[in-house]
């Protein structure tokens, strides 16, 4: 599934790279190597940009894990490395990705677009945006495609979003801040190679 709203316009070239950098990010911790070895030359334009992405790894169609950097702070490419990495292996609700897991796992990357304040909580949209919420120190995102996923509409969103929050399931309302964004989000098996 990919959403249809971005601002990046990533072409499919660009995904293509971000996955397989994704997926060898993983390859090398699992075989004990370091992924910083990456020439920063040969990368497309596009990726040299910083963005908060988000990368999700899926086992037979379940949730395996998914981490990633809501802010711009670092290059696309680097986020994108460095998450797949965490969603792989520090994801606190999964075990660490074993050897045996790697070939059966799918990667699907999000890459969000400008946040945005909102005090009107019916400016979300289900499948359209992201949402993060944050009370003091309770902070949670959910990604776009989520709710779409599993079905959920924009009020069993924000119950779900409180609850990962550690929050009750009203605690949305209560919150400091609510904000949405767009992201891009493209999975590996939907790129189906060149040639």
């Amino acid at each position: 599934m990919t959403l249809k709203v971005s601002a990046m316009n990533l072409a499919l070239e660009d995904k293509r790279v971000l996955v397989n950098l994704a997926r060898r990010a993983i390859r090398d911790i699992l075989d004990g190597k370091s992924f910083d070895e990456i020439d920063e030359g040969s990368l497309p334009e596009n990726l040299k940009v910083d963005k908060g992405v988000f990368v999700t790894l899926y086992k037979n169609h379940e949730l395996r894990g998914c981490l990633g950097y809501v802010l711009p702070l670092i290059p696309l490419w680097r986020a994108t490395l460095e998450n797949a990495c965490n969603a792989a292996f520090r994801d606190h609700r999964f075990e660490p990705l074993h050897e045996n897991e790697y070939d059966d796992v799918t990667i699907e990357i999000s890459v969000l677009n400008e946040l945005e304040k909102i005090k009107d909580v019916h400016k979300y949209r289900v499948g359209t945006h992201g949402i993060i919420l944050k009370k003091g120190l309770h902070v949670a995102v959910i990604l776009p495609q989520v709710p779409l996923r599993n079905g959920w509409n924009a009020l069993e969103t924000l119950r779900h979003l409180s609850e990962k929050a550690g929050l009750e399931p009203g605690g949305w309302k209560e919150s400091d801040s609510l904000e949405i964004f767009t992201a891009e989000v493209f999975s590996e098996s939907e790129l189906v190679p060149a040639g």
